[in-house]
């Protein structure tokens, strides 16, 4: 089975705008062409296109979805190269995760400085954010 790029979009829940963008950079081959000049992707297209999908969800740049793919595309290599990869991306998913708790920490402070009774000129959030500090609620 064939599918149109339209099809294939829904099939992967990848936006057709996007799909064209990784087979300009590189990333899926450029498909074949139907009489009427129309993109074809077959199965192993649509495969290659899942594939990409799961990794970006994952986080994973265009740039490591390259370097996965092209490791999966010789499936009788060690996968040391794929777990290392895996590795890199779960330590920077934990910085991630350090850096988005300590910003919550600080949103919980900021919204501490205004208990939402002051009109807009007495808002302590907003001075906080005006004078580069966070006040520490009291």
């Amino acid at each position: 089975m064939s599918y149109t790029i339209s099809q294939a979009a829904r099939v992967t829940d990848c936006p057709a705008v996007t799909i064209r963008y990784y087979e300009r950079v590189g990333i899926l081959p450029e498909p074949r062409r139907g009489a009427n000049g129309y993109r074809r992707y077959e199965e192993d297209d649509i495969q290659r296109l899942e594939f990409v999908v799961r990794a970006r969800a994952l986080g994973f740049s265009l740039a490591d979805v390259t370097d996965l793919l092209e490791l999966a595309d010789h499936p009788h290599r060690p996968c040391d190269a794929v777990d290392r990869k895996v590795g890199e991306q779960l330590a920077a998913v934990r910085r991630r995760i350090e850096r988005l708790s300590e910003l919550a920490t600080r949103l919980q402070r900021l919204q501490a400085a205004c208990d939402g009774d002051h009109e807009i000129d007495q808002c302590g959030i907003l001075a906080a954010l005006a004078s580069g500090w966070e006040r520490k609620p009291q």
